[in-house]
C-alpha cells in the first residue's frame, strides 16, 4: 500500500529518500515471465528410420540431404531384414519411420497400430548374382539347381527371400542352398567373398556392388517383383520430422534417388 505524506517540513530531509522508495512500490507490476516458446527449427532432434538393407545406400544419401535442409537433425538408421524390423518395432523400440521391403512387413506394424496409411514408394526385382568371371558358368535359374553350384538365398521369412521362393516355384526350379541368410546384404556379401557361385539377390544390390559381382537377369523375375511402402510411425519420437523425411523420400528428389540406385518407381 501506498503511503499518505503527512510530515512537517522539517522532516522532509529525514523522510524524502523512504517516501520516494515507498512511491516506487506503486508503479505497474513487472510482467509475469512468458512460459518457454516451442523449440526452434534448429533444435537438436534425432531421427531415427527402420529400413530395409536394401535401401542402404539411397537411404543414407537422403538422409544427409535431409540434415543439410534441417540444421540440427541427425538422422540414424537401423537397416536389415525387414522382418526383423517390424517385430523391433512392435516389441516397443523407438522409432519415427519404417521403410520396408514388402507390404507383409509393413502389414506387421500396421495390424499392431504403430502405423497407418503406408505409401508405397518404389519397387524392385531380383537378379542372378555371380562373382566376377561367372566361373561356375551360371546363365540361368535352371543351372541353381546343380548341385554342383553353391547358392546362397534368402531365407523365406524375408522379403527377398520369398521373393526368390516365388520366382523358383514360377520356373519350376527346386534349389538346395548351401546357406540361408536374413538379409539380402548378407546374402551379396557371400558372392562377393567367392564363397558361393551365385545368389538370387535385388538387382538395386547388384547395382550397389560396384562391379564386385555381375547381374544375370531371368524372365521369371517379373513374377516376383517387391514393393516397398514407406510410414511415419504413430508414436514416433519426432513426428515432424518423421512427416518431413517419408515427404523427401516420395518428392521428386527421392525418386530420382531411387531411380538412379536402381529402384523402380511404384
Amino acid at each position: 500500500m501506498c503511503l499518505v505524506m503527512t510530515f512537517h517540513l522539517s522532516r522532509w530531509a529525514l523522510v524524502l529518500p523512504l517516501a520516494l522508495a515507498g512511491l516506487a512500490g506503486c508503479g505497474p507490476a513487472e510482467p509475469a515471465a512468458s512460459p518457454a516458446s516451442p523449440a526452434s527449427p534448429g533444435e537438436a532432434t534425432t531421427l531415427t528410420v527402420f529400413a530395409a538393407a536394401s535401401l542402404t545406400g539411397v537411404f543414407t544419401e537422403l538422409g544427409t540431404a535431409f540434415e543439410a535442409a534441417h540444421p540440427g537433425t541427425t538422422v540414424r538408421f537401423n537397416f536389415g531384414s525387414s522382418s526383423t524390423l517390424a517385430q523391433q518395432i512392435v516389441q516397443g523400440a523407438p522409432a519415427d519411420v519404417f521403410a520396408a521391403a514388402s507390404p507383409a512387413t509393413m502389414k506387421i506394424v500396421t495390424d499392431a497400430s504403430l502405423a497407418a496409411g503406408p505409401v508405397t514408394f518404389a519397387r524392385n526385382t531380383l537378379q542372378i548374382a555371380v562373382p566376377a568371371g561367372n566361373p561356375a558358368r551360371v546363365d540361368d535359374l535352371a543351372d541353381l539347381a546343380d548341385p554342383k553350384v553353391k547358392v546362397a538365398l534368402c531365407a523365406e521369412q524375408v522379403p527377398c527371400g520369398a521373393a526368390a521362393a516365388e520366382a523358383l516355384r514360377a520356373a519350376g526350379v527346386r534349389v538346395t542352398p548351401v546357406t540361408l541368410e536374413q538379409d539380402v546384404k548378407a546374402t551379396l556379401t557371400k558372392v562377393e567373398l567367392g564363397e558361393v557361385d551365385a545368389a538370387l539377390v535385388y538387382r538395386t544390390d547388384v547395382l550397389a556392388s560396384g562391379g564386385e559381382v555381375s547381374g544375370i537377369d531371368f524372365p521369371e523375375a517379373a513374377k516376383a517383383v517387391n514393393d516397398y511402402p514407406i510410414a511415419p510411425l504413430s508414436q514416433a519420437p519426432a513426428p515432424g520430422a518423421a512427416r518431413g523425411f517419408v515427404d523427401l523420400v516420395l518428392s521428386q528428389r527421392g525418386r530420382d534417388a531411387l531411380t538412379g540406385a536402381g529402384f523402380q518407381a511404384p
